[in-house]
């Protein structure tokens, strides 16, 4: 079992700061509480299309798109892109409650041909009953994921190219019909820690996907969900979505999570995990609980840094360390079974260069790659002790989507 290496696309922003501008106080319609932001990258097409190009250059398999109020749509940016890039996978996310799912797998099949086969699906269920209500969703949280359960249900049998009927809470469905089923079917990626979100991914998921929690409790996860998908005669394969700050040395990916920490001051942290704490995620909570809201011992795990989640929503821990440092704790996470990386780092661009010539040639001289992706700028010398095609120097890290 290889790893397979996946990127981020900040479609909501992109910068140098450890703040979240949309996930706190007001959902970042105001700033009266928040950190001001400086050096503010707009998700522009052609940003986007550095990151996406740079992804695929340095041996990325894919690159995940989010969802949600503050960021592009996944669906329209990630075709477009695709017309930029040859190899790169597209993991977009959506929310299948403001979709009808047979749209939703005519989609699919649509962008299937038009990419020639590069799509993968992220289903986000929606643990913010807040973020739901603007889209016109008013279901509570357990009402959702058995929204979902049926939606998967209606998705897959409409790609068996044969008229599907279905009766059920939330969706009836008479001869549905996906004409030209997508060739191939995209994998589903689906997360949710909650006792309502367990049956869900054991019945429908290709790829089980956590957020980056210490070792031991992610491989509680696995067991948890292998079990119920055993029970169901399935097998599920398992990814994790973390941060990275990976450096030459340990000295240097740690002085820049340092540094990230001294934008924070208290009212904003306070703010930040104020909101955070409303949200209706059991897995949003479980990443609250690693930090507890304190600056104090935030290395919770041998090179994983939860730094991130004291302001940001969603994935709130980082890898730091050297570049074998990060290989070391993604071969840990790999042998519990883990085989999907979903990673990111800001900005997105100077990170992405950072991972793929330091960590990328370590893990496939372990065998967990089948190949060394080659540089695009390779033989070039290293300036200022940075990769020689990581433009503008060693970055501090921003948050933005999820």
């Amino acid at each position: 079992m290889t790893v397979h290496l996946n990127w981020f696309l900040p479609t909501g922003g992109d910068g140098r700061t450890l703040v979240d501008r949309h996930a706190y106080t007001d959902g970042g319609i105001t700033r009266s509480r928040v950190t001001p932001v400086s050096g503010v990258r707009a998700p522009d097409i052609d940003y986007l299309i550095q990151i996406a190009k740079a992804a695929e250059q340095l041996g990325f398999e894919a690159v995940l798109t989010p969802t949600g109020t503050w960021c592009e749509d996944a669906w329209l940016t990630t075709v477009a892109l695709a017309q930029h890039t040859e190899r790169l996978k597209f993991l977009v996310a959506f929310r299948p409650g403001v979709i009808s799912p047979v749209l939703a797998a005519q989609m699919a099949a649509t962008y299937q041909r038009i990419t020639r086969g590069r799509l993968l699906l992220n289903v986000v269920t929606g643990g913010d009953s807040t973020e739901q209500r603007r889209f016109g969703d008013h279901l509570d949280h357990d009402r959702r994921y058995a929204r979902t359960d049926e939606f998967l249900s209606v998705v897959r049998g409409v790609w068996g190219g044969r008229p599907f009927d279905f009766a059920g809470e939330h969706y009836q469905v008479e001869g549905g019909l996906t004409a030209l089923p997508p060739d191939p079917l995209p994998e589903v990626f689906f997360g949710g820690s909650s006792a309502a979100a367990g049956p869900v991914a054991a019945h429908h998921t290709d790829v089980y996907l956590t957020w980056g929690e210490p070792p031991e409790q992610v491989k509680q996860k696995i067991d948890w969900i292998r079990g119920l998908a055993e029970e169901q005669g399935r097998t599920v394969r398992f990814g994790i979505r973390l941060h990275t700050i990976s450096r030459d040395s340990a000295a240097e990916a740690w002085a820049t999570a340092n540094r990230l920490l001294d934008d924070l001051d208290p009212d904003t942290i306070a703010a930040a995990q104020q909101a955070l704490g409303r949200s209706e995620s059991v897995g949003q909570q479980r990443m609250l609980a690693l930090h507890g809201g304190s600056r104090d011992d935030l290395e919770i795990s041998p090179n994983l840094w939860a730094g991130v989640g004291l302001v940001r929503g969603g994935a709130g821990t980082a890898l730091v360390g050297s570049h074998a440092d990060v290989a070391d704790r993604i071969e840990e996470y790999h042998a519990l079974g883990v085989e999907h990386f979903v990673f990111s780092g800001y900005p997105h661009l100077e990170e992405a260069y950072w991972f793929g010539e330091g960590v990328i040639p370590d893990l496939a001289a372990r065998g967990l790659l089948p190949r060394i992706p080659a540089s695009p700028l390779a033989g070039v010398p290293a300036a200022n002790g940075r990769p020689a095609s990581a433009p503008g120097g060693a970055p501090l890290l921003v948050a933005g989507g999820r």
